[in-house]
């Protein structure tokens, strides 16, 4: 397959200073490839030159094999372009914003000099705001008294009139809301779908990692890495994306990759400081101070995610000391107990020269044996969910919660989304321990007479998992990070676990009663059923 985009040795500098250095790269038909990088790494620069706004200094870009020179029309090329501040004609009306330069006339093919249809514009413009969840008072409103975010839905609205072979997408969820996000998202997955390119830069990795095939990590305007999306995780891009050298072994995992914002940020401002330093050697002192406190800041960082890491070492181990024991005395005080039993038994039946007795003395042997399969196979499963393997996660959740609602007479429903496919064997193992967690901590503190279980993809590469409850809810002053100080450790198990896979964990009361814990899993692409 012939590449859609192919970018050759792209340079651009400002006067003297070099933002775009030698990039080069292919983007295929269909295919969504994400942009990340620290804030300077030129990734708005690279846009603007993708989108035909700014002429490099050398280098070359071929699109659908013609080869561009600028300035060039990105729309009449079919590349649609979501930039991160909508590109609006303040003083005109919102149908007027979304067919600029796309306007519905007559004759058709007379370009400006056709009678534009005022009537199909409007009720169209309606339908595509619709088809996003956008409303307005009126489609003859000024977008200059509108919202940032209605605005740049309007911009990506825009982008539906017109038949595409690429989008470019530069940074937009800056200023949309969660649920309009995720509606970009969804335009993404739907583009692709139609054999549409795109090109999606973002430094949120949730939303890279979620909707792209391969991912592109720029570092001081050059590449240093472009991986396909299954074949890296967050912690190698974090890394790449602040230039660190450090080997795998250098560096222990972050324990919540929530952190590596604030990281990022402060690698950030020091690299702003040293680059001042070296124009302005008049400040060397002051500088010197400022890198000085930033430095200190970031050592009591490290110092803390390090005894949050020896903590979380020490309960671990502590915890599996604690099923260790748990197991030994079920065994012992269980299991053997029965064995040592029936073996009296068959001892007495040998023994006996009645018929009838042995008979009698067989059958209740029968069923003391049927009782200790059972209750070696309840702790088979407690170890390890036997159905995990053969049928899957799903058929593991539904085997258990069925087994917990007879164990607790607490009703529970299973919701499982009908492309949930089989994931990586880590994955599937501790979304079930998250849900056995969740369901423990329900039984134990919630009070509740209902709970419902709903895992549902969002993205074919992001897994949502919702535990929901009718009970007396999350406290007022919940605190998470408390627990562990009165001995609570079951909610902090699930964080850490979330946090291991890369995901994010929300615990919220529910709109009406009772609590909500959601976690969002990223793994490798599934394939959802259309």
């Amino acid at each position: 397959m012939k590449p859609l985009l192919r970018v050759v040795r792209l340079s651009k500098s400002f006067g003297t200073l070099p933002v775009i250095k030698q990039v080069s790269f292919n983007i295929y038909p269909g295919e969504v490839v994400g942009l990340t990088g620290s804030t300077g790494s030129g990734k708005s620069v690279l846009m603007m030159l993708l989108a035909g706004l700014y002429a490099p200094n050398a280098g070359q870009i071929y699109f659908s094999n013609q080869l561009l020179q600028w300035p060039f029309n990105a729309q009449n090329l079919g590349i649609g372009v979501i930039h991160q501040k909508p590109t609006l004609a303040d003083h005109f009306d919102v149908t007027t914003n979304i067919f600029l330069g796309n306007e519905i006339g007559t004759p058709s093919g007379m370009g400006l000099l056709r009678r534009l249809d005022r009537y199909s514009m409007n009720k169209e413009a309606v339908r595509l705001l619709d088809s996003i969840g956008v409303s307005v008072k009126s489609m003859h409103e000024s977008v200059y008294n509108l919202s940032g975010e209605k605005r740049q839905m309007i911009a990506i609205a825009r982008i539906l009139t017109f038949n595409l072979k690429m989008v470019i997408i530069d940074e937009p969820t800056v200023s949309l809301s969660y649920p309009n996000q995720q509606k970009l998202l969804g335009l993404i997955q739907q583009w692709q779908k139609q054999g549409v390119s795109i090109l999606f830069s973002s430094n949120n990795l949730d939303h890279i990692f979620a909707v792209t095939d391969r991912i592109i990590t720029l570092h001081a305007g050059r590449i240093a890495a472009d991986e396909p999306t299954d074949s890296t995780n967050r912690e190698s891009v974090v890394k790449t994306i602040l230039g660190s050298a450090l080997n795998e072994k250098g560096l222990p995992t972050v324990w919540g990759f929530d952190s590596y914002n604030m990281i990022r940020e402060t690698a950030e401002k020091i690299s702003y400081h040293q680059m001042l330093l070296e124009k302005d050697l008049a400040a060397e002192g002051a500088l010197n101070l400022q890198l000085t406190e930033q430095l200190a800041e970031q050592l009591r960082t490290v110092e803390k995610t390090n005894l949050a890491l020896i903590d979380a070492q020490r309960r671990l181990l502590s915890e599996r000391e604690g099923e260790r024991k748990h197991l030994a005395r079920e065994i012992h005080d269980q299991i053997i107990q029965d064995l040592l039993s029936i073996n009296y038994e068959l001892e007495s039946i040998e023994g006996s020269k009645k018929k009838s007795v042995r008979q009698e003395n067989l059958a209740e042997i029968r069923t003391a044996i049927r009782e200790l399969v059972i209750n070696l196979r309840h702790i088979c499963g407690n170890l390890r969910p036997p159905t995990i393997d053969s049928l899957g996660l799903g058929a593991a959740i539904q085997s258990y919660a069925k087994n917990w609602t007879a164990r607790t007479d607490i009703p529970a429903d299973v919701i499982l989304d009908e492309g949930l496919g089989r994931l990586p064997e880590l994955t599937e193992l501790s979304i079930f321990r998250i849900i056995q967690e969740s369901l423990n901590n329900v039984w134990k503190h919630a009070q509740a007479d209902h709970v419902e279980i709903q895992l549902t993809h969002t993205t074919p590469r992001m897994l949502l998992i919702t535990v929901r409850d009718d009970g007396m809810g999350w406290p007022q002053e919940f605190d998470l990070s408390k627990l562990p100080e009165k001995g609570h450790f079951g909610l902090t198990g699930i964080s850490e676990r979330v946090a291991l896979l890369g995901g994010r964990l929300n615990l919220r009361r529910g709109e009406t009663e009772g609590s909500v814990l959601s976690v969002e899993i990223p793994h490798p692409k599934v394939e959802t059923l259309a």
